[in-house]
């Protein structure tokens, strides 16, 4: 038997609760699957699995406040039978279920959850033990909107309501200030509690770097030149490229340090998104070194987009093995980042700005761009984080490569 449990969606998270399971006992599940939706400071997010079996037991119940690592559910492997009784120890503490949901929570562990039906009928809205079952993005916004999810036609599966159910003949009022006010000061406090932190116990060291970005910015025009607007690539896009094939030469600044550093064999690479309202959050883009340009600026669409829409999984807040951070035309020419545990350096691209620089005896305006280094002195030392800037440099220089 496998215990599933509250994960760890990164170093500022404490707890998380419970919005939605989208598994029921008898279920079979594979790693990878999404099973759960919890919601966090950073939204709600999809809880992937990895273990491989049959669903024996739901522990917790929609509706509860639970911390990291206690048991969400059991999961029977190949071969096993029976589900041995939950602990009572091991009961997580119920918390009170949501003020703006009406939906009803689930008794203690364990919880019988049954399957919504497969078509749409009156009773599809009561699926999930009395949960009014929707998208985790629809059952984010509605919380923002204030609006009851069990007033709402579902057009999804079993009558799930999706995002666009929350428009339809209704008009589009704004967010309750007060719950607004209250989700950001919440998501302030766990960035301030995970920044402190940082600071506290990671020996950073920082590295700043000018470089040359003419050769980049004329590739780039001439590339777009004949796409549309959906098909273009932005400088981000290069950015980041150029980064992670760097750090999968560099390996003391792409992993994790955890009771020593272990590099990472692959480069998932993080980028900070700004989302709705306030407040960064960097999702993973895996394998990123691998990626084609229009591949990795697909990528970064789609996770913006998910961003925004509160529909991020799981392994994209833990899977990040470097960090890159990006101005983009804020007009800030330079960064001093923090770095974000467990991983052991953030990369920072300050604004591009034409500058007078000296070319072939002549001084001509060319695009420049500052990196900056954040790196962690357990894992890396200034000559390593030298290396690693000036080998994205040389990157830069040859965009069609990349």
């Amino acid at each position: 038997m496998g215990v599933f449990t509250m994960p760890s969606l990164g170093a500022d998270m404490e707890a998380g609760t419970l919005v939605e399971w989208l598994v029921a006992p008898g279920d079979q599940v594979k790693r990878g699957d999404v099973v759960a939706v919890v919601e966090t400071q950073k939204g709600a997010i999809e809880i992937e699995i990895f273990d491989e079996g049959e669903v024996a037991r739901l522990d917790a119940a929609v509706g509860q406040k639970l911390p990291v690592g206690a048991p969400l559910a059991l999961i029977r492997g190949a071969g096993e039978t029976a589900a041995p009784a939950p602990e009572a120890a091991a009961e997580p503490e119920a918390a009170a279920p949501p003020a703006e949901a009406p939906e009803a929570v689930a008794p203690a562990a364990p919880v019988e959850v049954a399957k919504p039906a497969p078509e749409p009928a009156p009773a599809a809205s009561a699926a999930f033990g009395g949960v009014i079952p929707a998208s985790p993005a629809a059952r984010h916004e509605a919380r923002l909107r204030g609006i009851d999810l069990s007033a709402v036609a579902g057009s999804g599966p079993g009558g799930a309501v999706r995002l666009a159910d929350l428009d339809r003949g209704r008009p589009r009022p704004a967010p309750p200030a007060a719950d607004r006010g209250q989700m950001l000061a919440e998501m302030r406090k766990a960035i301030a509690a995970a920044m402190s932190k940082s600071k506290r116990e990671i020996p950073h060291y920082y590295l700043f770097h000018k470089v040359d970005l003419q050769a980049a910015t004329d590739w780039l025009a001439a590339a777009n030149a004949q796409r549309g607007p959906e098909e273009r690539l932005l400088m981000g896009a290069l950015l980041l490229k150029a980064t992670a094939v760097a750090a999968a030469r560099s390996k003391a600044v792409n992993g994790h340090y955890a009771d020593g550093f272990t590099p990472s064999k692959a480069v998932h690479a993080g980028f900070a998104v700004a989302m709705r309202g306030g407040g960064l959050i960097a999702p993973a883009i895996r394998d990123a070194d691998r990626l084609s340009l229009d591949e990795t600026m697909a990528a970064m669409r789609d996770v913006i987009a998910r961003v925004r829409a509160g529909r991020l999984r799981s392994s994209e807040l833990t899977d990040g093995t470097i960090t890159v951070s990006s101005l983009g035309e804020n007009g800030v020419g330079a960064l001093a980042g923090i770095i974000y545990p467990p991983q052991v350096a953030l990369v920072g691209f300050g604004a591009p700005a034409e500058e007078p620089a000296v070319v072939a005896g002549q001084v001509v305006p060319r695009t420049m761009i500052t990196l900056s280094l954040a790196g962690d002195h357990r894992a890396s030392d200034g000559r390593l984080g030298a290396k690693f800037l000036t080998d994205i440099e040389t990157l830069l220089q040859d965009p069609e490569a990349l």
